[in-house]
């Protein structure tokens, strides 16, 4: 048999699979490690989808999505983001944030252009540069930095050669935020640049402390920017596969030409699910976000007590916790954990070389649960101190 694809038998596999795959081998571990929101998709949302199911409409839609989706999006971001733009022209509904962010790559990227990823940053943004035949150029963020991008460091790693800059705020892993005063300091140079820049929003609705803010509110740059959102986290429709993207018009009918022939359109009973969520589902994001606001205070807090060096998140429904006083890499402390004392986390370096040092704590998990886990983590470092 012929070879196959280099690219893709180059890629590894996603470290965050890689521990939950484990722990389901396990019995009686507790898995703070994937980011998937504990709470059922609520019942008004699955009750349209089974309406539009059940009179007839179980076919193919327009490739971009159902119009009446698109413009409630729309409406949605105008309403609480200050975004702008044309349902008709400048919206795609896809499989996921995931595919939006695939199209991104597909549709920006020649052979050796470079796209700025974060470091840490979400597994598949690297993966997708590569296989897109992209070139990765990692820009480090700062624990003490509060995990922000400051404009000395993102100058340094623009060359002719880039073409885009994939980022992530609210940040998975670090729970980071960009304020709007953050991102005015970094405007001029995106401009100037010219390069795109891809914004995973997925969390914008989890944002805890301040007000969310987007580059797409920035109008200099706007046509510049890819706003990349969608319904699993805030939602908890993780299993529905429901994303969308926002971007200019000629961007985006370049995009919808590669969504069209690899997808066709997203599943119609989704997007039925999805106008009702966006529309009527906003007091269960409100309730679910105060619930998670509860549990990271708590967790944050304990691991703070218990010697692990933890930043506040201010966004998502993780905790990037500094594990370096123990003297254990990333990946020995979460296999240790897991072995000892059934907790499953994911260890920082699955998120880029940045990671080392660091795992990350999901808690988008019941209360019960994170309170348990937390009393299985203080006794494997009082174990660890008995040892040493």
């Amino acid at each position: 048999m012929k070879s196959l694809s280099t690219k893709a038998t180059s890629i590894k596999p996603s470290g965050i699979r890689k521990f939950f795959d484990l722990a389901n081998t396990m019995e009686g571990v507790i898995s703070l490690g994937v980011g998937e929101p504990d709470f059922a998709t609520p019942w008004h949302i699955c009750e349209n989808a089974i309406h539009y199911m059940s009179t007839g409409h179980t076919h193919y839609t327009a490739n971009r999505g159902l119009l009446e989706l698109r413009e409630e999006i729309c409406k949605f971001h105008k309403e609480h983001y200050n975004q702008t733009y044309d349902p008709e022209n400048e919206v795609i509904v896809t499989i996921g944030g995931s595919e939006a962010i695939d199209l991104c790559m597909r549709a920006l990227l020649n052979p050796g252009d470079e796209v700025i990823v974060l470091d840490p940053n979400y597994v598949a943004y690297a993966p997708n540069v590569t296989l897109s035949d992209g070139v990765v150029v990692p820009l480090q963020l700062k624990e003490e930095n509060d995990f922000k991008i400051f404009p000395e460091d993102l100058k340094k790693v623009i060359t002719p050669k880039t073409k885009a800059m994939i980022i992530n705020y609210p940040s998975n892993p670090t729970g980071g935020v960009m304020t709007k005063e953050d991102y005015a300091k970094i405007v001029d140079i995106i401009k100037e640049s010219g390069i795109y820049v891809v914004s995973d929003e997925i969390y914008a609705e989890l944002s805890f402390d301040q007000p969310f803010a987007s580059l797409a509110q920035f109008d200099e740059i706007k046509s510049q920017i890819i706003v990349v959102n969608g319904f699993s986290k805030a939602y908890a429709m993780t299993g529905w596969r429901l994303g969308y993207c926002m971007a200019n018009k000629e961007l985006s009918s370049v995009m919808n030409k590669i969504h069209q022939y690899v997808i066709m359109s997203a599943p119609v009973m989704s997007q039925y699910a999805g106008i009702e969520a966006i529309k009527n589902g906003y007091d269960d994001v409100l309730m679910m976000k105060d619930d998670y606001l509860k549990r990271r205070n708590f967790l944050v807090n304990r691991l703070n007590r218990m010697g692990l060096k933890t930043n506040m998140p201010h966004g998502t429904f993780y905790v990037f916790c500094n594990i370096q006083s123990t003297g254990l890499d990333s990946e020995t402390f979460c296999e240790r954990l897991l072995q000892e004392q059934k907790v499953a986390c994911v260890p920082g370096n699955a998120f880029g070389p940045s990671g080392e040092g660091y795992i990350r704590i999901s808690y988008a998990y019941s209360i019960d649960h994170i309170k348990e886990a937390v009393v299985r983590l203080e006794q494997f470092l009082k174990d660890l101190d008995k040892s040493v």
